[in-house]
């Protein structure tokens, strides 16, 4: 750590580092364990909301067994599509946790879609069936891609559903993914075509305060595996209390946004991922439980994620060095 200077990774530095998703899942997941055992610190994630269904979040958290502490400021504004603009953008700075002094600022774009598809798949890991080899994607933007990625490295997909509004943004996914993962995509019409043939379910548009879901009872087949990454905008309440199991990855977070608003018509969580991981709440304990994890997208993943990072770039001497 050089004290009178920090490092700066810019979107293109992140991205380029070549840091595998496996690698992040794994990193991730031993997060979780560490959350599980009460070892790390992470309050519930403040911010300020300039339009609607927007968002500017800050996010603090400290990791002690990784040495991992920082803030991470993103905002999520839907309407950024049309505007040509990613819905999600932000910065992330991390500190050293012996002097407090910041040690690099880095592009939270990429790091953000990464980790969360990376929790998708650790809480699929543990509440998913084994051998799941069908998955339904709906809205293939950057988090539909991401999930997909995390999904193909724990499971092995034989067939993927993809739905999207916008259907050329859906064929273009379904080309791009069926290459890279090397698995058939069809471009389905309509949500329920997505949903009732999958072993492994992600819902990932914009996050809504007064969604009108379109998800409804018995489209989620029993034993499968369902991953709203949008909270609760795709699903009925009817569907999610279908669920023999509905987690969370942070309990305290979950009811901080049910008393701003939000999931008034989704049942409590019996467990977050950080109980599950480390032993303490089962994961899926029958072939027909139907399971459903609402992921709210941590602070702690973002230093787990970031922490390899910036390991990896002052490795390889990456990124520009700012006066402090």
């Amino acid at each position: 750590m050089r004290p009178d200077s920090v490092l700066y990774l810019s979107r293109e530095n992140v991205a380029n580092l070549g840091l595998s998703m496996p690698t992040i899942i794994d990193a991730v997941e031993n997060m979780f364990r560490e959350k599980g055992e009460g070892r790390v610190e992470m309050p519930p994630k403040p911010g300020i909301h300039t339009q609607p269904d927007a968002f500017i979040h800050a996010m603090p958290a400290y990791i002690p067994s990784l040495g991992a502490a920082g803030v991470k400021w993103i905002s999520g504004y839907p309407g950024n599509q049309a505007k040509g603009l990613p819905y999600i953008t932000g910065l992330l700075i991390l500190n050293d946790p012996e002097t407090g002094v910041p040690t690099a600022i880095m592009d939270a774009t990429w790091l953000t879609a990464q980790r969360t598809g990376a929790a998708t798949a650790v809480a699929a890991r543990h509440l998913a069936r084994p051998n799941s080899s069908t998955a339904g994607i709906i809205a293939c933007g950057v988090q539909g891609r991401s999930n997909l990625e995390a999904l193909a490295c724990v499971f092995s997909l034989e067939k993927v559903w993809a739905y999207d509004r916008n259907r050329e943004v859906a064929e273009t996914f379904a080309t791009d993914m069926s290459a890279a993962l090397d698995v058939q995509v069809e471009v389905v019409t309509e949500p329920r075509a997505a949903v009732v043939d999958a072993d492994l379910v992600v819902t990932s548009g914009p996050i809504l305060k007064a969604p009108t879901p379109v998800i409804d009872t018995d489209w989620l087949a029993p034993g499968a595996f369902a991953s709203p990454v949008d909270f609760d905008s795709y699903w009925t309440g009817g569907a999610l209390r279908q669920a023999d199991k509905l987690a969370t990855d942070d309990i305290a977070q979950f009811e901080h946004y049910r008393e701003a608003g939000y999931f008034s018509d989704t049942p409590a969580p019996y467990a977050d991922l950080g109980q599950i991981v480390a032993g303490h709440q089962p994961g899926r304990e029958r072939e027909d439980e139907r399971t459903i994890a609402i992921n709210l997208g941590l602070a702690l993943e973002d230093m787990a994620t970031a922490m390899p990072i910036y390991e990896r770039a002052i490795e390889l001497g990456v990124g520009t060095r700012l006066p402090l």
